[in-house]
């Protein structure tokens, strides 16, 4: 039998040492290296070991079998359900509403009459029963065990499947840091327990055939805590996003082995649990008003659901030579990008003003085909003139100052027009090859826009419009009706 050897797995990465050191190479944290004992090496080169069947790229495979958990946006985000024998991991911020989510699916497939069983290492029975409560879901036959032993939870819920009882349906996990295996010295919530402990629980839900929930923590940066080789054992990996202060919640899945990624559910947190939100773009428009300069719809593409949201842009003035840039909900970088193209090319003066933007709802937008909105919300509040108000803006800015073309635009007009709105502007069509010709649906206006010297000629500003509050508002309105006459290319 080959013998044990020790090794020094950092806490914080997961990463493997030769020997101690006070910090870890990979990930810069200090003090965070420990001794463990490695496993016993197998013997390689086995005679006599069955043989790997191996098959061609032909043939027909079933699509997996899917359970709804009764939730229409979970369901969206997984891909249509649960699939049997599957692993899930459910990350998100302290008090952001997965447990909450997670009682709710439990008592939701309960109902539906699938066997769900309901561990938790963090909260006792009588505080789970507290939330069932709350939450009227004291009906929903749900079996609770506060346990973090992973022996003493494989032995339960495999009891199941040898014919004692019901075989189980669901496993909820809550969460994976408190889980301890017993054959690992050290304290639960390492990267070597949690490592551990999930692997032992996938390789249960593998063999008898349940899914598989695991409630992740965060970090302060937002990523999952523990190993990264956590996110690669499980078959889907879901975000629940959002701030505390605010209703909503977006559920985002960036990986599905079932599904498509960056699918997102939304929900609306009220005192009996999360509420769904069938219609999101609805949602996030509901406080706009059309008449204030600095505000701009923008299309965008969550997955494969269209989604309107407001983007805000706000102008102060800042002689001081030193401007800020502030950003929620959008990558800060790109917004310098954006503001260089601007002032570049399109002629504005924007060093002298404090910008400030924003995503309203809680929205994070990643997709560049957010540019175009932002300009219009930059120039629309540097001109103090406010935009249509049934006009949607989607496209992507390139740094001469083109505007380019996005994926799935006739989606996103689809959701334009379902949603009342008259006009969209988006980027230029361009015709032949074997792109099909964009088709908008009735009733919509296209306005094309090809440079940013196009969108800059919609705010050309009346001057008594404006109250003359500083030079610098009339200089910009100035440029903005040079640009449209004289665009800098």
């Amino acid at each position: 039998m080959a013998k044990s050897t020790a090794r020094y797995v950092c806490q914080s990465c997961g990463a493997v040492h030769a020997k101690w050191g006070g910090r870890c190479e990979s990930c810069g944290a200090w003090n965070s290296i420990v001794e463990e004992v490695a496993p016993a090496a197998q013997a390689r080169g086995r005679t006599g070991a069955p043989r790997i069947n191996l098959v061609g790229l032909t043939g027909e495979t079933a699509p997996p079998p899917r359970r709804r958990v009764g939730l229409p946006e979970l369901d969206r985000v997984l891909g249509g359900g649960l699939v049997p024998a599957s692993a899930i991991l459910v990350g998100g911020d302290p008090g952001i509403g997965k447990s909450t989510l997670m009682l709710q699916v439990a008592a939701h497939l309960a109902r539906a009459g699938g066997r769900t069983v309901y561990i938790s290492g963090e909260e006792s029975v009588d505080q789970l029963r507290m939330r069932a409560r709350r939450l009227g879901l004291t009906d929903a036959p749900v079996e609770l065990a506060a346990a973090t032993g992973v022996q003493d939870i494989a032995a339960t819920v495999s009891a199941a499947g040898r014919g004692d009882g019901e075989p189980v349906a669901l496993l909820v996990i809550d969460s994976i840091q408190t889980m301890a295996h017993e054959a690992l010295d050290s304290a639960p919530g390492t990267v070597a327990q949690v490592r551990a402990s999930a692997q032992e629980l996938i390789r249960l839900a593998k063999s008898e055939g349940f899914a598989l929930v695991l409630v992740g923590h965060v970090t302060k940066d937002g990523a999952l805590a523990g190993p990264r080789v956590l996110e690669h054992m499980v078959d889907a990996v879901l975000y629940f996003e959002g701030e505390r202060g605010h209703q909503f919640r977006i559920l985002r899945g960036v990986k599905n082995r079932f599904g498509a990624t960056d699918e997102i559910g939304v929900f609306e947190m009220t005192e009996q649990g999360l509420a769904e939100v069938a219609n999101p773009s609805a949602l996030f428009l509901a406080e706009r008003r059309g008449n204030i300069a600095g505000s701009a719809v923008f299309a965008g593409l969550e997955g494969t659901r269209p989604v309107l949201m407001e983007i805000q842009a706000l102008l102060s003035p800042n002689p001081g030579g030193s401007p800020r840039r502030a950003v929620i909900g959008w990558d800060g970088g790109r917004l310098g990008m954006l503001l260089a193209v601007l002032e570049s090319r399109g002629g504005l003066r924007l060093a002298q003003h404090d910008i400030y933007l924003n995503v309203a709802g809680g929205l994070r937008i990643s997709e560049p085909a957010a540019d175009l909105a932002v300009a219009a919300a930059i120039a629309s509040a540097a001109a103090g003139q406010p935009t249509d108000p049934s006009l949607a803006f989607f496209g992507e800015v390139g740094l001469s100052g083109e505007v380019r073309q996005v994926a799935q635009a006739e989606a996103r007009l689809k959701e334009v027009a379902k949603l009342g709105f008259t006009s969209a502007a988006m980027p230029r069509r361009i015709g032949g090859g074997a792109r099909r010709p964009i088709a908008p649906p009735p009733g919509l206006a296209l306005v094309e826009i090809g440079h940013v010297s196009d969108l800059l000629a919609h705010f050309r500003e009346r001057p008594e419009a404006r109250p003359a509050r500083t030079a610098e508002p009339a200089a910009n309105a100035a440029a903005l009706d040079a640009a449209a006459l004289d665009p800098v290319e």
